[in-house]
């Protein structure tokens, strides 16, 4: 004969799934309020943001300063001045001469996929060239949507100049006061809230920080090696473009993953399309063996305290951060998704039972 089911239990277990359905619904609608109000105060917060990871790359220079005995002022202007000085020689050095070979860049980039088109319609593969023509017009029509998009920008274009520029102003000089009174931030901060908050929110800020550097000056740093080794791989091989696309690497480096993946992408056919075959697959190889020792060898030695988030993780952040909010929802959907894990962390550790002490023993 089966067991019947307990009514009591059975409704018990109704109000306690109705309860915690009300409760995530309460917590959903919270999210979405504070992403509409982050997104109506967005012209303030991107400044906010920017200026942080700035912050993060120039703090190391600036704390050396101020530990040797400068003044907090005198150490953030000429961090400040230096900082602006190296930015200036980069575009100088590097983006003056990108931009003049942005047009052959393209223009590889098309003729690689062309040949690689040609490949795929002869063996092995033997595609239907009517597959790939739907791929390519499906493709192209993309492109042409963008282009429509890129010369409408253009046509608006002035607003967006102006934006960046006032966007790069504030960053700079929120810079600035940050690595001047920084480390004041935070008992100032307690000093202003109330209760547990006093010290939960301090420490919650103080751990994000950290976990902000590591990861902003890692990846500048394995991007640079990054940069460096497949720049002189390309450059001993003979491959043209040496210099935008060693640029293209190291910036790449700032979207985990993905921004590897499209990087190689574009060695590769450029390498192709230059010098042919051969020296594409060892430019393929080359990629390959940088990233390995990325991987293995240069995160591990740079990134002592690891972002804690596994590569799935990542790969999931960059493509919803992407879809959400394209290139800057890519480029901030690592560090957001680590310091959601921050907060998360912190909350499990104020959640978890204290361990019980053992009982004395009987005398």
């Amino acid at each position: 004969m089966s067991a019947r089911l307990s009514s009591a239990r059975t409704r018990a277990a109704m109000r306690t799934t109705a309860r915690v359905s009300a409760e995530l619904l309460l917590i959903l609608a919270m999210l979405a309020v504070a992403l509409w109000v982050l997104g109506r105060m967005w012209p303030v917060v991107w400044p906010l943001i920017v200026g942080l990871l700035l912050t993060t790359l120039t703090w190391p220079a600036a704390r050396f300063l101020r530990r040797h005995g400068w003044r907090p002022a005198l150490a953030a202007s000429v961090v400040t001045v230096g900082f602006l000085l190296v930015v200036t020689g980069i575009v100088a050095l590097i983006a003056v001469p990108m931009s003049s070979q942005t047009d052959e860049l393209t223009d590889g980039v098309v003729e690689g996929i062309e040949r690689l088109r040609e490949w795929a319609a002869g063996p092995p593969l033997n595609i239907d060239d009517a597959q790939i023509t739907g791929a390519l017009d499906s493709a192209m029509a993309r492109i042409q949507d963008s282009v429509d998009g890129v010369v409408t920008a253009v046509a608006t274009g002035v607003g967006t100049v102006v934006n960046g520029l006032i966007t790069a102003v504030l960053g700079v000089f929120l810079m600035f006061f940050f690595l001047k009174d920084g480390p004041r931030f935070l008992p100032w901060l307690a000093r202003q809230l109330p209760g547990r908050l006093a010290t939960d929110v301090p420490t919650v800020a103080l751990r994000s920080w950290e976990t902000l550097g590591s990861f902003v000056r890692s990846q500048a740093l394995v991007g640079l090696l990054d940069a460096v080794f497949i720049g002189l791989g390309l450059w001993i091989l003979g491959v043209p473009l040496v210099l935008p696309l060693a640029v293209l690497t190291f910036v790449s480096a700032f979207v985990p993953i993905v921004g590897a993946l499209f990087a190689g992408f574009v060695a590769v056919l450029i390498a192709l399309v230059s010098n042919g075959l051969t020296d594409a697959l060892i430019v393929l190889a080359i990629i390959v063996v940088v990233q390995q020792l990325e991987g293995n060898v240069f995160q591990p030695i740079i990134q002592s305290r690891g972002l804690g988030l596994h590569a799935a993780v990542i790969l999931l952040a960059v493509t919803l951060g992407g879809s959400l909010a394209g290139i800057v929802g890519s480029l901030l959907a690592v560090p957001v998704a680590a310091l959601i894990a921050v907060v998360w962390n912190y909350v499990r550790e104020q959640l978890v039972d204290p361990p019980r002490e053992p009982a004395a023993a009987d005398t």
